[in-house]
């Protein structure tokens, strides 16, 4: 059992206010060609948008399988063919190179260590053609809204949660009433770019929001392309 099948029963009312990054993905879907990929697709808030935008079956994976579940429901729903596949990011693979593949809603920070966010890059690297493009996004560490949210009980879409940082860890930790817990642990710019030269990629663009506004030193918020040479 997957930390995150907790989640999957409220993650419709949890990510409700998240549909900007939406377009986002949808743009760079139908620039590829070829297959496209998601990872971390949860519920297929995203994944079905963009195979209902593109007009092919999307490749979708996950580490828990009450979230796939819920995602099969909601494609079926939309009459939208996805591929769903319970696959821990770090160990993905593919049966052919892909043009793109995506990790939206922060869902990288969910990697603990360097290493982790290294052998996923180094994955993405292996699974694209060249010229294919890996994109994600991840918030900006703020220590003001940390200060502001640390030890606090708030509430999304209705449903009660903690959040609470750890900064020796460089983690955020959101602990739901009932006690299920997940955790985030933030990464700067220089650990993005060490990733992606690492993989052996190269940044296409960094923006500091879904519309491509330019990343400066007011952005909360990292929206990566990243490329496989040529």
């Amino acid at each position: 059992m997957s930390s995150y099948d907790d989640f999957a029963p409220i993650y419709d009312d949890w990510a409700s206010h998240m549909t900007e990054d939406v377009p986002f993905y949808v743009e760079l879907a139908r620039e590829a060609h070829g297959p496209v990929v998601e990872l971390a697709v949860g519920n297929g808030r995203v994944a079905i948008p963009v195979a209902q935008a593109i007009g092919q079956p999307l490749l979708g994976t996950d580490s828990s399988p009450a979230m796939l579940e819920v995602a099969r429901e909601r494609a079926a729903e939309a009459g939208v063919e996805l591929e769903l596949r319970e696959q821990d990011m770090r160990e993905l693979t593919l049966d052919e190179p892909a043009a793109l593949i995506y990790c939206p809603f922060r869902a990288l920070l969910h990697l603990p260590t360097w290493g982790d966010k290294r052998a996923v890059f180094e994955r993405v690297a292996a699974s694209l053609r060249p010229g294919g493009r890996f994109a994600w996004n991840a918030f900006v560490f703020s220590p003001h809204i940390a200060v502001g949210h640390d030890g606090q009980w708030q509430e999304q879409a209705g449903i009660k949660h903690r959040i609470d940082h750890v900064p020796a860890d460089n983690r955020v930790d959101i602990t739901l009433e009932t006690g299920a817990k997940v955790s985030l642990w933030w990464a700067t710019r220089s650990e993005w770019d060490g990733l992606v030269d690492a993989a052996g990629l190269e940044t296409e663009a960094l923006y500091g929001g879904f519309e491509h506004e330019p990343f400066d030193e007011s952005s909360m918020e990292f929206v990566w392309v990243a490329r496989k040479p040529a």
